[in-house]
């Protein structure tokens, strides 16, 4: 499915990007010289690679995933691979895990990617409802969601990276630059976040666009949806209830890397917290998809 907003949105942000990473690869050279230019581009690729390989694993391990038995589950690789067949992807390697609440998220790239479903998800949801998640994971496989948004954090990274050195380096290297440096650096990182993060959120509408495209309307997805944010609130609200000082926007059971990847992130937002949201609202979601 063509996305020309997403296209124009992905070139405005991306030569944003560019801009921060072409600044901080300039200031490095100011700092260290010309002849840090080859070592600032492989230092960057190496980051990113590592961050994607990190994270990846990271966040299978940390909701404990387990590979989802083809023998117990075969009517969800059915599906999955006649979706993966029409968004003409490899079918995605399918794992299961508890984790506390209905939810499900991609990891990897096209060609290589994973699915994690949760079991509270999959006694949750009716079939077709599953369906129109597993076609939303999917579509963030093919769109290379999960790879763009490692390649944004760590350009972010970077940029950072050289603007707390440049705090050092020009300060007088004692203990109020050390901690001046990791402010510079964690505003410099917010600001290009920002970027990262906005386009971050209008991929949800486009893998919602996908999903509903490919299982032949919004429906399905946007029940889904609506149930999810139910089971996440009865969770939430029951642990608040057991322990009152535990109430927060985590999700019980998922930490806020894989939240980030989740179909589903916490709603309950401030303006703030709006802006560095990495999902919509999802009565926007469930709006579009029943338009």
């Amino acid at each position: 499915m063509k996305h020309p907003g997403l296209k124009a949105r992905m070139f405005v942000v991306g030569m944003a990007l560019f801009a921060f990473y072409a600044v901080a690869v300039a200031a490095a050279m100011v700092i260290w010289g010309t002849n840090v230019l080859p070592l600032a581009v492989a230092g960057s690729i190496l980051l990113v690679g590592v961050q994607y390989k990190i994270g990846k694993w990271s966040a299978l391990r940390s909701v404990n995933a387990e590979d989802m038995s083809e023998d117990e589950y075969p009517e969800i690789h059915q599906r999955v691979e006649w979706l993966a067949n029409d968004m003409d992807v490899e079918k995605p390697r399918l794992m299961v895990a508890n984790m506390g609440v209905p939810n499900a998220f991609a990891v990897g790239r096209k060609g290589a990617g994973t699915v994690v479903v949760s079991r509270e998800l999959m006694q949750l949801l009716d079939m077709d409802e599953l369906e129109g998640v597993l076609a939303h994971e999917l579509a963030h496989i093919k769109n290379r969601d999960v790879v763009m948004m490692v390649l944004g954090q760590g350009v972010a990274s970077v940029v950072a990276i050289v603007a707390q050195w440049a705090v050092l380096l020009t300060g007088d290297n004692d203990l109020a630059d050390f901690f001046l440096a990791i402010v510079v650096g964690n505003i410099v990182q917010f600001i290009v976040m920002l970027f990262v993060l906005a386009i971050s959120r209008y991929r949800e509408y486009v893998a919602d666009a996908d999903a509903k495209q490919y299982v032949g309307g919004g429906e399905p997805l946007a029940r889904a949806l609506e149930k999810i944010q139910h089971g996440n609130e009865r969770t939430t609200q029951a642990q608040s209830q057991r322990s009152p000082r535990g109430r927060g926007r985590q999700q019980p059971g998922v930490t806020d890397q894989v939240g980030a990847l989740c179909i589903f992130d916490d709603d309950e937002r401030s303006l703030v917290t709006r802006l560095v949201a990495t999902h919509p609202p999802v009565e926007k979601r469930i709006q579009r998809l029943r338009e």
